[in-house]
């Protein structure tokens, strides 16, 4: 079953980290991105990665078959219609997802409970943040199949 992805093209990344503030904002429940974000530390679901020569956007990639699943010793992340989700009251915080995630995509909030990507399916947000915040359109949501 195919379904809808972050993808990233790298190649147009302008490694602004705008998608790290809307994807902060988005997922922190209130409605004034200032107040929300500014004098605080960022707890992003999407991080930029890179140097002067190429940037690129880590993410959850919903993988077929999740170590990060099969790894949770709490049973706080699950897959549910194809994407990967996290519990977040039966974390534990034990990091052993951020060790077996290939991809670098989990990462513990502010409270050392692991948050991630989750297409911002729970925060109503239509289309993920980072895909509807990307100045330059690097990020894109679709179904490649």
């Amino acid at each position: 079953m195919s379904m809808k992805r972050i993808y990233v093209k790298e190649e147009w990344c302008l490694s602004c980290h705008l998608c790290e503030y809307n994807c902060a904002f988005a997922n922190s429940g209130m409605t004034d991105m200032a107040l929300a974000l500014k004098g605080k530390p960022l707890y992003p679901r999407i991080h930029i990665e890179g140097n002067e020569s190429v940037t690129y956007a880590v993410s959850c990639r919903h993988c077929e078959d999740p170590l990060c699943v099969r790894c949770c010793i709490a049973g706080a992340l699950f897959k549910e219609d194809g994407m990967i989700r996290v519990n977040q009251d039966k974390c534990v915080g034990c990091l052993t997802c951020v060790l077996v995630c290939p991809y670098g995509a989990l990462a513990p909030n502010e409270n050392g409970v692991m948050q991630k990507c989750e297409l911002c399916m729970t925060n109503s947000a239509g289309e993920p943040a980072c895909v509807k915040g990307c100045p330059n359109r690097a990020i894109v949501y679709e179904d490649r199949g």
